[in-house]
């Protein structure tokens, strides 16, 4: 009885709040632009729609686009029955070694003398961010890295996260939608000395907005008086002008004029391989002695990284460039989609100049090259045309001129007609 009557006098037992979970702390991260843009389109049932802030190709109906080149490529592959076996680190030596090929050239110095580092990496963002962390560990200039402003806008983490301080020149010229080359003369001759200069090759993304031949030998000349370090970014090798060796120029003059180079190299888009992840990072050495001891630190670099790359993205691309009739049919393939995209060009520019009369100047929409555009149009505008028009892009006015097509390419110079007049 005296137990019962204790137990009745005990004071209740609560159960303390949840605890809070251990990542309650973490705060929502910001949206992805991109995939902002894709999400809206979806949802949108208007028939007249158009995503142009998407940076893939798109054939003349809209749709993705896979090569005929990349077809038989993997036809030829199913008949050899390769098997599924790792990689090493750095890749299929094939496939690497094609990829130097293609970028500095048959006639390559560094290439010649088998003083060319260079290993497979999951495709462009994959070689940038070994790049970053092989300049943060081993380069003996600056850790400070120079980005175009503006610049894709993954640069920026990548290279931070590399554990390099970010820092911008000037390129992008606004009031004449073109190159602000006095700016990026200037601030690259008050760079400190050893900085890295990130260079976007060809067709840069986002303003499509390339320096001529000319200006690139002043831009290596400045780099060699300056004694910087060129990062170049190789993303759409043939796929800007339809030519593999013009796109390349920039690249190869470096290394003609005795520079030493970073390069990263994407086969996503002239290959059509986005979901393959294609794409190799290498530099140029002094010796084949040297080559060895720099691959060796790239091995150790992405072994944590992510082990070894995949497979199959590699033999394709490594099936084509060594086949020479695979090789021609990809070359006339990749020459078809810059055509295409060129033709874009200089549809939407008569249409805004010669059919609506459009307020403005629109030369840039001819003089810039590759996927994107800066079409000058500002945030309150492109606004508009998405809400209004159905027409999604970046709000900084980039478009992608794979985008467009024989189909929407009026509507969509119609809309941006009215949007730059306040009528829509």
């Amino acid at each position: 009885m005296l137990a019962i009557n204790a137990a009745r006098r005990a004071p209740a037992v609560f159960r303390s709040a949840a605890p809070l979970s251990t990542w309650s702390a973490v705060p929502a991260g910001p949206p992805d632009p991109i995939l902002g843009i894709t999400e809206a389109f979806k949802a949108d049932k208007d028939s007249r729609k158009i995503n142009l802030g998407v940076g893939a190709y798109r054939d003349e109906n809209g749709k993705p686009y896979v090569l005929n080149a990349v077809k038989k490529a993997e036809e030829k592959m199913a008949s050899a029955k390769l098997d599924k076996e790792y990689l090493p680190i750095t890749g299929l030596g094939s496939f690497t070694q094609n990829a130097a090929k293609l970028a500095y050239g048959a006639d390559s110095a560094p290439l010649n003398q088998h003083a060319i580092a260079v290993t497979q990496s999951i495709s462009g963002t994959g070689a940038l961010r070994i790049g970053g962390a092989f300049v943060a560990r081993h380069y003996p200039g600056s850790k400070i890295i120079y980005l175009p402003n503006p610049t894709w806008g993954n640069h920026i983490p990548l290279f931070k996260d590399s554990g390099l301080e970010v820092r911008q020149y000037r390129y992008f010229d606004k009031k004449t939608v073109g190159l602000d080359f006095e700016g990026l003369k200037e601030d690259l001759k008050n760079a400190p000395e050893g900085a890295v200069v990130l260079l976007h090759a060809c067709a840069h993304n986002p303003t499509g907005v390339d320096p001529t031949q000319a200006q690139w030998k002043e831009i290596s000349d400045l780099i060699a008086e300056k004694k910087l370090f060129p990062f170049f970014d190789m993303a759409y090798q043939g796929f800007a002008s339809g030519s593999t060796a013009r796109d390349a120029f920039a690249v190869r003059h470096f290394v003609s004029q005795g520079h030493q180079v970073a390069l990263c190299q994407s086969f996503a888009k002239n290959m059509g391989l986005y979901g393959e992840r294609v794409g190799a990072f290498s530099l140029t050495t002094t010796s084949e002695e040297e080559k060895k001891r720099v691959e060796s630190q790239l091995k150790i670099v992405v072994r944590p990284m992510y082990s070894n790359p995949p497979l199959h993205g590699a033999h394709i691309a490594s099936t084509i460039l060594s086949d020479p009739e695979l090789y021609k049919q990809w070359e006339g393939e990749v020459k078809g989609m810059a055509d295409r995209i060129i033709s874009m060009r200089e549809r939407l520019y008569e249409l805004l100049t010669n059919g609506f009369q459009t307020p403005g100047e629109w030369g840039h929409i001819k003089s810039q090259i590759g996927m994107f555009s800066y079409t000058g149009l500002n945030t309150a505008q492109c606004k508009t045309l998405a809400e209004k028009a159905h027409v999604y892009m970046t709000m900084d006015g980039r478009i992608s001129m794979a985008g467009l097509n024989g189909g929407n390419v009026e509507y969509f110079a119609q809309s941006v007609d009215a949007a730059v007049r306040g009528n829509l």
